[in-house]
């Protein structure tokens, strides 16, 4: 089954930015129906309230009325904006570096050409084993041609009218009317293509007709990040906006007294991130999750990436077993997997159209930086920004420093740039999101916060200035750009380290991967400016480090002052739990470290680093990957030839076990030594004790008095003298037979 996606109109927000194309299409309109038939005028008018009521449609993204402005905060925190610095030092500047920029333009350009593999894979088919644990999704359709064919209620298709929905995609015609039958879902669609939509609607028509007499919380949904947290909640408010329905925002950086004023009102739906979801649990009164009726997990597979694993089986604990449950990605792993089966009951797994993961409208190409040039990497990204890719972009970075250094460098150079990482604050980091939808900013430094769920309008480039850590991670960021249908270029810079990544995108691409070689002169003139704008990128970050010291030592004197005034109240409040401290963390991983490094001592391996760690762990990852693409055949003799070498192994540690324990007492382990010393002790103390054996009394040293025996132990040790001088005469009278009774030893099986 491989449905084709169909996107009317192209996209939920391109109306808003098309606006200015269509009024200029509606100047020159008048002056060509003065020339056409009566025909004509009727199809224009036409076309023009088609266009009237494309203008009416909301945009589904509101980022700005979630926070304060970042001005606001700034004035709060007596503090200055990056951009204030950098307009600073530009101030400062005797002579503009930027001017020996002018010819650059016009000396060289890029070159392309079809990207070439030293080693070209053979194509195989993918082994696709049908699992018996999903439900067969027999008689499921992928293809509607309205949201009147999905039994939806009338405030809802209200509502996709007015943002401009004409026709499900696949993965909304084939999940709605599942989901509204209140099965178990696991659902996979490529990026864009409406999974937000999917489990909203179905979700909201089953609200519609709760118990409304009766408040609670019966739908939670779970967000990896904040932004993409605050965007479900944006879309959902749109799309219940004509109903009674109340939705609730649940993330880290806003304020913790309004979320809990709100989780007391009791919304019908919760967005959340899982850490401050628990926080709530643990810590707001009448918070719980006894009434849920629905829990559904977005980005399922990176919300276990991110180290989230225990909250959301903690999280799956707290709502009720009988509940739906649904999980939504664009790539599911093994750790999905395992979580599916722990939370859904007989689920149906939804692919729609798994055949053309890659978007038909995507460019993809590689930009090779050579280990001599990986210095210059800067400098290779600001001569594509300047000349080639000026508008649109988001370039992800590998690392927080790494992303504000590039945002302080695009500045220093003129370009318009936001910054999009955990060292901001909630609201700057919605504020960035809300100047690159606008427009205000062409383009967007961010790290893998931006790489899930986030739809950004009009994104026409994605550069990866640090190259992601596999193929998944890959997807994701490259699926900002050629969502519902539209052109985008993907562009990535791959270092001689991430030869088995290129293999793979080159496999995933196919024959329309192509390699890029930017000019030598512009990357040349770009490290030249780039070398002395350093004295002033370093004026920057100490600015920036002086004001978040005087900002901690305000904050701490702030703390101490109310402490004073305020101790009395601060005491009695309850003390706040946490599910796992970072106190607890760091012991949790200070221990792992240290029972690894005595594990490798012990096996006389040599300790490795944590990079070496994660690099073994991640080619391992990548490894299994690619054995899952192989045929049938060529896996089963690679895990026929795995078993062998673990038999091997396993056979090999007993030899050595065996050679090592000879030396001990009788061939005995050391266990089974200490074993039977125990029990034979246990065995003397008990003859002793019933009087069996009589203990030989040990030399003592003339220094200790010894101690005279009482009468009761005389007369005891006299009995068990006279009883033991009896006991052989007993038996010699029977003639050697013993009673019918008496035990029987087992010395006779041993015998055997």
């Amino acid at each position: 089954m491989s449905p084709s996606f169909v996107f009317e109109p192209p996209s939920d927000e391109e109306i808003e930015h098309s606006e200015r194309e269509e009024e200029e299409e509606d100047e020159e309109e008048p002056e060509e129906a003065e020339s056409g038939s009566d025909s004509d005028s009727e199809e224009e008018g036409l076309h023009k309230e088609a266009r009237v009521s494309k203008k009416k449609t909301q945009s589904p993204w509101d980022f700005a009325k979630y926070t304060e402005s970042v001005a606001e905060e700034h004035a709060r925190k007596s503090t200055t904006s990056v951009d204030e610095k950098i307009s600073k030092a530009l101030r400062q500047r005797s002579t503009p570096l930027v001017a020996e920029l002018d010819h650059s333009s016009e000396s060289e350009l890029d070159e392309q050409e079809d990207y070439k593999p030293d080693e070209e894979d053979e194509e195989e088919g993918y082994g696709n084993d049908s699992k018996s644990f999903f439900a067969p999704s027999d008689g499921t359709s992928f293809n509607a041609d309205s949201f009147l064919q999905l039994n939806l209620s009338r405030p809802l298709l209200r509502a996709c009218e007015a943002l401009g929905y004409a026709k499900p995609t696949p993965i909304q015609a084939a999940c709605i009317p599942l989901a509204l039958s209140g099965r178990d879902i696991c659902g996979s669609a490529i990026t864009g293509s409406g999974k937000t939509a999917a489990f909203a609607l179905p979700t909201l028509e089953r609200l519609l007709f709760r118990p409304k007499r009766m408040r609670a919380i019966r739908v939670l949904i779970l967000t990896p990040t904040r932004e993409l947290a605050v965007q479900v909640h944006s879309m959902i408010e749109k799309l219940a906006q004509f109903t009674d329905i109340r939705c609730c925002l649940v993330v880290g950086g806003l304020s913790t007294k309004v979320q809990e004023v709100a989780l007391r009102t009791m919304p019908d739906i919760v967005v959340a991130t899982p850490g401050r979801m628990i926080d709530h649990l643990r810590n707001a009164m009448s918070v719980d999750l006894d009434d849920l009726a629905v829990l559904i997990l977005d980005e399922a597979d990176r919300l276990l990436e991110l180290g989230f694993s225990a909250e959301i089986q903690e999280l799956v604990r707290l709502c009720p077993k009988k509940r739906q449950t649904m999980l939504f990605s664009a790539t599911m792993t093994e750790e999905v997997d395992e979580l599916i089966k722990l939370s859904l009951s007989k689920p149906l797994r939804l692919s729609a159209d798994p055949s053309t993961k890659r978007p038909a409208t995507l460019t993809e190409e590689v930009v090779r930086i050579r280990r001599m040039r990986e210095v210059n990497q800067e400098a290779v990204l600001l001569a594509m920004c300047s000349k080639t890719f000026t508008a649109k972009v988001i370039i992800f970075s590998g690392t927080k420093q790494a992303a504000h250094r590039l945002k302080i460098i695009f500045g220093l150079a003129g370009l318009k740039a936001a910054e999009l990482h955990g060292n901001l604050t909630q609201a700057q980091r919605l504020e960035a999101l809300e100047q690159f939808r606008k427009q205000q900013v062409d383009f967007l430094v961010a790290t893998d916060v931006a790489a899930r769920g986030l739809d950004i309008i009009g994104v026409q480039t994605v550069i990866n200035f640090a190259c992601p850590r596999d193929l998944t991670s890959y997807v994701h960021r490259v699926g900002r750009t050629a969502r519902a249908g539209r052109e985008g270029y993907a562009v990535t810079f791959v270092t001689d380290n991430d030869r088995s990544l290129l293999k793979a995108i080159a496999k995933r691409a196919g024959s329309k991967l192509r390699s890029r070689i930017v000019a030598e002169q512009s990357i040349l003139k770009w490290s030249h400016i780039i070398e002395q704008m350093e004295d002033q990128i370093d004026e920057v970050l100490r600015e920036e480090s002086e004001e978040r010291a005087l900002r901690k030592a305000e904050m701490e004197a702030t703390k101490a002052e109310n402490m004073i005034e305020h101790k009395e109240e601060i005491f009695s409040r309850p003390k706040r739990t946490w599910f796992v401290t970072e106190k607890e963390k760091k012991l949790a991983a200070k221990a792992a470290k240290a029972s690894s490094l005595e594990k490798n001592k012990s096996s006389g391996k040599e300790v490795m680093s944590a990079e070496q760690a994660e690099d073994l762990r991640m080619k391992e990852k990548r490894k299994r990957e690619r054995e899952k693409h192989l045929p049938r055949k060529k896996r089963r003799k690679l895990e026929a030839a795995r078993e062998m070498l673990e038999d091997e192994e396993e056979d090999g540690n007993q030899v050595e076990a065996k050679g090592t324990n000879k030396k001990e007492k009788g061939g005995l382990s050391l266990v089974d030594l200490a074993y039977r010393r125990a029990k034979a002790v246990k065995a003397v103390k008990k003859a002793v004790d019933s009087g069996k054996i009589v203990k030989k009394s040990q030399k003592k040293s003339s220094n200790v008095p010894r101690k005279t025996p009482s009468r009761t132990e005389e007369m005891r040790d006299l009995f068990q003298t006279d009883m033991k001088d009896k006991k052989p005469k007993r038996r010699g009278v029977g003639g050697g037979k013993k009673a019918k009774s008496s035990f029987k030893s087992k010395s006779r099986y041993k015998r055997k």
